[in-house]
């Protein structure tokens, strides 16, 4: 119990002195709220239209949702070919690496112009896109990182490729998925926040933020960045939870160091 709270009271501390120390500058100084909106305005423009907010961060969170889904599935494939076919590892990680370079304030309009710009279809396509690199980046080193010891004892067994692949390579990448899945999710809802600012359905959070700004209600479009911030936290707490699920030994292990 101790050891829980030792984890837990250093980073309310750090947020409790960082809102108080925000707080007094906005009152010192006087500053308006579109320049520096007070911590005090943005809960109570929270609270009063929490309604709103939730409403606008499930829509993102389902965009983020199906993009990260389908990422991590294209993420795996490829990483799958990656390990399996040096050609296709050549040909792919160079690729992989020059979409994750692309902005996404560029990557939305054009998307946008090939796909129906009422639906979500751009936005989880920007989505996946930027969750792809990391999810095959991290598991194309899990699938090859093994030991020469353990790969030699599999061929010493006439073990075919895919059973080495199931018994021996798809384990030892299973932690190196999840530090790709912890990079990817807060991502992911980044990626669909601002893919909301061009275009489109305007329930999502992304596009209340920038007609918040554009109507000068600084309070509340920082309220909706707020809604944002536990969003992703929600997504990255998600995946930390699904990996103490199913590697139970190895989220103790990185969690004691």
């Amino acid at each position: 119990m101790n050891t829980k709270l030792g984890h837990v009271w250093p980073p309310i501390l750090v947020a409790t002195i960082f809102l108080g120390g925000w707080q007094l500058l906005v009152v010192v100084q006087d500053l308006k709220p579109f320049l520096l909106p007070a911590p005090s305005l943005i809960a109570s423009e929270f609270s009063s239209g929490a309604a709103m907010m939730w409403g606008a961060a499930y829509y993102t969170a389902t965009t983020a949702f199906l993009g990260l889904i389908f990422g991590t599935v294209l993420g795996l494939i490829t990483a799958l070919m990656a390990q399996r076919f040096i050609t296709v590892d050549k040909l792919v990680a160079p690729l992989a690496a020059g979409l994750a370079t692309v902005p996404i304030i560029a990557l939305t309009p054009i998307l946008n112009n090939m796909f129906n710009i009422t639906s979500r279809t751009p936005r989880v396509l920007v989505t996946a896109i930027i969750v792809l690199f990391p999810i095959f980046v991290n598991v194309t080193r899990g699938l090859i990182q093994v030991h020469a010891t353990q790969l030699e004892l599999m061929r010493s067994l006439n073990a075919t490729p895919r059973t080495t692949l199931r018994v021996l390579r798809i384990p030892n990448a299973i932690p190196f998925f999840f530090t790709g899945l912890k990079i990817a999710a807060p991502l992911s809802v980044i990626a669909a926040l601002v893919a909301e600012y061009f275009g489109g359905p305007q329930q999502g959070l992304g596009s209340r933020i920038a007609s918040a700004a554009a109507n000068t209600a600084y309070g509340r479009a920082w309220a909706y960045v707020l809604a944002a911030i536990i969003t992703g936290l929600i997504f990255y707490l998600a995946i930390i939870a699904l990996e103490r699920l199913i590697t139970p030994r190895t989220a103790q292990v990185s969690t004691t160091h």
